[in-house]
Formats: C-alpha cells, structure tokens, sequence
C-alpha cells in the first residue's frame, strides 16, 4: 500500500488511538509511533503529516517524554495536542507552567478562537480540556490564536513553519467541531487528498496478499468472531483452496457459536474448514489457573500448538493467519506505552511457533473499518455487527478458575441476556454488551428455601471503537426482564448486578 500517510507520535495520552481514528474517519492513512522511535524514523516515513498526542506528564521535567528538536526541521506540518502544545513550546522556548487551582481545567470549556486555518468554519466554541500544566507564553514567533478564561494560550500557530498547537483535545466528541478542527489541519495544512478507502484497502491487500503467499499454503485460525471471520474471508479471496480454516472450539465460546461458525463458513463460502473440539484438553490446562493474565497465556499457546498438531496432518503449511486489529496491537504495548493487557493473539504466542510467518492482514485496521470491510466482502450482517468476543473466550469471563460448569452456566445466561437485548431493540444500539461469572457466591431465598448460589455480572457499554467507552444506560424494564429470566431460568444463579464502570477507568472486561 502507497497511501499518503499521517502519523500519531504517542506521549502516553489516554485517547492517542482516538485520534489516529478521527484521521482515518477523513479517507487519510494513519499509524500510531512511539515517541522513541525517534526523527530519523519518522523521516523515513515520508509523512504528510505529524500529530504529537497528549500525556500525563511535564513537559518541562528532565525524564518528560521528548523527542528531538530536529523533527521541526524537517518542513512537515507538526499539530500538537496537550501535552504535544507543551512539548512544542518547552522545546521551542516558551514558557510551560504548572497550573494553580484556578488555572486547572476539566471537562467542558468556552473557548474564545482567533484567525487560524485550523479553525476554518467552526461555529461553536466549547471544547473538551484536561490539564494541569500550561503555555504561560508562546514560544518567539508564535501567534496565540485562542484563548479562555483561565488558560492564556489554548492554541498557537508558526504558520511558516507550519507547526500548530492546541491545548484542548479536539479528537474527543465532547469538543464540538472538534472534527473539523483536525479535517482542516489534515486538507489545508498537510495539503492530503484522502486516498485511503476501505475499497482501496480490500484491493492492496488481496493483491499484497497473492504476492507474498504465492502457491504457498496458508492455515487460518477462525473464531467466528467479527476479526478472524474478515480475516479469513479476505485470505480465501486471494488464495482460493490454499487456505485452511480451522476452527478451535475450546470450550470457551458462547451458546451455539461454534454450530454457527461450521455452518456459514462451509456453506456460505465453500472453505477448507476444519473444526476441532478441543473442550477437555483447554479446561485441563486452565485446572486451578486462576490469575487472568496467565489464562490468557496458557490459552494463546494451546491454540498455536492445536494449528501446529492439525497443521502437520495437512502437510506443510507456511503461513498461519490471525485476525489481529490495531487496538490489539496498542493495547499489548506499542514502544513504551503501558501495557493493559496481553491479547492472546499478540502478546500470548510462544516464541518456537513452526510457520513461516504469521500474517495478520488487519493488523493496522480499526474495529469499524474490519466491519465495514466485511460487508463489502458480502459477509452477513448479523455476524458483522456480532457484539466483540475475546480470543480467551469464556476463559476471561469466568473469573477465577474456568469450570465447564461455570462456562455452561455463563453460556446460558448470556443467551438469555443477548435474546432479551433483541427483544428489546438494543442490540445494535450498543457497542458491547456480555455477561460475566465472578468468583462470588452470595446467599438467597428461592420459594421457602435459603439459596447459596452464583452471582452473574452483565456489562454493556457504548464505543465507537472500543478505546473508550461508556457504560449503557440499560431501561429500568429491560433489566428487570433480564435479571427475572437469568435468576429463573439458569440453574445455579440467585443474583444478577449490572456494572456502571466506563473506560477508563476501568477496562471493558472484567479480566
């Protein structure tokens, strides 16, 4: 792919992959670099442009995260948010303070905007802001094109150089406009055409893909999710017969799933589909695991050594095929970003894997964009907008040690959740939504009788991607439905609570 390319230099802010969305959403390529990777790095990029994100550091501290004063000598427009705005005025000798009590701002501001390309056709003025520090005073040169009460310099601009800043984060929805401020920043600073297309990006890849794989042959991990399911039909649209599907039902899946799984792929798209059921040998390995990351682990090798034993009764296979997306390539530790959490088809592979390669041919693709590639691949909608399902399956769910009594359990009382979602037409409405089996039993009184039975934790949240997100106002009446029919219905369930926690703080699973 030769698409025009704009990059995020990542400082460590909570919504760095928002952003680099918000540039997608505007047809421009974009990838997230740490800020270690270092100028001559970036250089080599050749790119359109750079976005420095936020972070929760100062700029002015001696261990800040920084990176060289070179990069504003390379004639590439640069576009500095938070911490990026500092960054550029402590480097370029401005003056960044620590803010006292009345120069903090949180949450929703009134902004006052000058004259500036940025904001070209903007008719609101409230903005998102989260800081402590500030720009005191501007760098020599620059022009303070925005201001609020408190903060003296909400943007600045160096038009000649084309180095711009703002303090506010325009990529959040809570800035209002804030999308046009990046469109403008995008097509009348970096001077972008916006050639990047889901269309296009189906024809690079398939084309990319015939001429790594060749009459080589590839073995496909399918898990039926939205990810893998993508994957896989895009491999086969460029390889044909020589890819093999196997599909691992290890025991972790929701109610039904793997039945479904066998059926579209072997009757929609005529694929070579291997199924292995392999329930009894992955509760055996997870047997008196309890802590999460070492789940996630110990189901990552499994898989790779179940590709590896099927893979060797079909006779050499060179390439294995994972459904890998961006945020789960971010999310494992990109550079010396904090890792959340391992995704067990990242950062849970064991090092000995015998294939060739791995590809992972929506490695850099957002949620959104794999499920709207999916559709123009002609994959149905109901799988396309199947809410997401971790790789470690109900093995993450179940918190603790993983029973196939907790996993039957939990199957039926997301069954019963999912139907009741349909029922009530919130499926689609939400981003996420699943329910969970904490290590925790609790006392109740069924008919005459004292209970002591399991409690089931049901979560749904809103996202457009699932970097953020917040959790669903669920109506009082369908919880009602849902928890009636968990508690009546599920064998072994007395309690069911609803989990109001957004992202950050907490994570969309519990594990």
């Amino acid at each position: 792919m030769n698409h025009e390319l704009v990059l995020v230099v990542d400082f460590g802010g909570q919504y760095n992959q928002l952003i680099a969305r918000r540039v997608r959403e505007n047809d421009v390529y974009c990838e997230i670099i740490p800020y270690t990777a270092g100028v001559e790095a970036i250089k080599a990029k050749n790119p359109k442009g750079i976005i420095f994100t936020g972070g929760p550091n100062s700029a002015y501290l001696p261990d800040s995260p920084q990176i060289s004063a070179d990069i504003f000598d390379l004639d590439i427009p640069i576009l500095g948010i938070c911490y990026g705005m500092q960054f550029i005025a402590h480097t370029l000798g401005g003056e960044v303070k620590r803010g006292e009590n009345n120069q903090k701002e949180y949450g929703k501001t009134k902004i006052n905007y000058g004259e500036s390309t940025l904001f070209d056709g903007l008719t609101t003025n409230s903005v998102w802001m989260s800081h402590t520090d500030y720009v005191a005073n501007a760098p020599e040169g620059f022009e303070i094109v925005s201001y609020t009460d408190v903060c003296p310099v909400a943007a600045f601009q160096k038009v000649d150089k084309k180095i711009y800043g703002v303090q506010f984060h325009p990529e959040v929805e809570h800035s209002q406009e804030g999308y046009k401020i990046i469109k403008n920043f995008l097509y009348n600073v970096c001077k972008v055409s916006g050639d990047w297309t889901t269309t296009s990006f189906i024809d690079d890849k398939i084309k990319e893909l015939k001429e790594k794989i060749g009459d080589k042959k590839a073995l496909c991990a399918l898990s039926g999710g939205v990810d893998s399911s993508v994957a896989a039909v895009l491999i086969h649209r460029a390889i044909g017969d020589n890819l093999t599907c196997i599909f691992v039902d290890h025991g972790l899946l929701r109610k039904n799933e793997g039945d479904d799984v066998e059926r579209i792929f072997r009757e929609k798209f005529d694929m070579n589909l291997i199924r292995v059921n392999a329930e009894d040998r992955f509760l055996g390995k997870l047997k008196g695991v309890t802590e999460p990351e070492q789940k996630r682990k110990i189901i990552g090798e499994e898989f790779i050594r179940v590709f590896e034993e099927e893979s060797q009764k079909l006779g050499r296979m060179d390439f294995l095929v994972q459904g890998t997306i961006y945020p789960d390539v971010i999310e494992s530790g990109l550079g010396d970003s904090a890792t959340i959490k391992s995704h067990h088809n990242v950062g849970g592979l064991p090092e000995d894997v015998d294939f060739q390669e791995i590809i992972e041919p929506l490695r850099l693709l957002f949620k959104d964009e794999v499920r709207q590639i999916g559709l123009e691949l002609g994959i149905e909608e109901n799988l396309i907008f199947r809410h997401p399902f971790p790789g470690p399956g109900l093995g993450i769910r179940v918190i603790g040690e993983v029973t196939k009594e907790k996993c039957d359990i939990l199957r039926e009382a997301d069954a019963v959740y999912m139907d009741e979602l349909r029922n009530a037409g919130l499926y689609r409405e939400i981003w996420q939504a699943f329910a969970t089996l904490p290590d925790v039993m609790t006392v109740g009184v069924m008919g005459d009788e004292r209970t002591y039975a399991h409690l089931v934790g049901i979560r749904a949240v809103t996202s457009s991607d699932g970097m953020t997100s917040d959790w669903y106002n669920m109506p009082y009446d369908v919880l009602e439905r849902i928890s009636n029919r968990i508690i009546n219905e599920v064998d072994g369930v007395n309690r069911v609570v609803y989990d109001i926690t957004s992202k950050p703080p907490g994570t969309i699973e519990w594990e």
